[in-house]
């Protein structure tokens, strides 16, 4: 079998794309940090910007895009358990299972933020 076949095989692994979604989420969460610490730091000193910032977070556009951030954080703390369990865990076919699962964790955990948010 060629080198590439078995890249283009590996990639087609969904191991291969749990291991994607951990790290784009863990991106994710990395360019919004700074922009919620800026936020927060409205507060200490420009309560009118603050103020006209929350105002815009409450529009259904906003709301979607806190699904989102919610979603990719649980999808890396789900993740990042998976990588744990990899890692002390002997391996087993059902870790396939377990990373599905916490795509569908972190999916129900961040629907639950938005029907509360709506």
């Amino acid at each position: 079998m060629s080198r590439a076949l078995k890249r283009t095989m590996s990639r087609a692994h969904p191991l291969w794309l749990a291991y994607i979604l951990h790290r784009l989420s863990g991106l994710g969460l990395v360019l919004f940090l700074p922009l919620h610490f800026w936020v927060l730091s409205l507060a200490l000193d420009q309560a009118a910007q603050l103020d006209g910032f929350l105002a815009l977070a409450d529009l259904a556009l906003f709301k979607f895009a806190e699904f989102g951030l919610v979603f990719l954080l649980a999808l890396h703390m789900f993740g990042g358990l998976r990588l744990m369990a990899l890692e002390w865990l002997p391996w087993s076919s059902r870790q396939k299972t377990l990373a599905a699962a916490a795509v569908a964790g972190s999916f129900l955990v961040s629907v639950s933020f938005l029907v509360q948010a709506i």
